[in-house]
């Protein structure tokens, strides 16, 4: 669900909705969300001083609480 979310999030934000990639990789305690997108489009996902990269962290761990797993999302150049 998780990825979906990012994924859809993401498209909607960047010129080259193409080129978004979503990775996920689950722990035992934690999940990790990588998202990858074009580096013309990097700071539209990242937002002014952080902005949207931080709303979509505080959603990620808002969905968490129903798993008890923590979410991680780290965004890869």
């Amino acid at each position: 669900m998780e990825r979906e979310l990012v994924s859809y999030v993401a498209r909607a934000l960047v010129d080259e909705p193409d080129e978004v990639e979503v990775n996920v990789i689950e722990g035992e305690k934690s999940t990790i969300i990588e998202l990858r997108v074009s580096p013309n489009d990097i700071g539209k996902v990242i937002g002014k001083h952080g902005r949207i990269a931080k709303a979509l962290r505080t959603i990620l761990s808002a969905t968490s609480t129903k798993t008890g797993k923590r979410i991680v999302l780290e965004i890869l150049d």
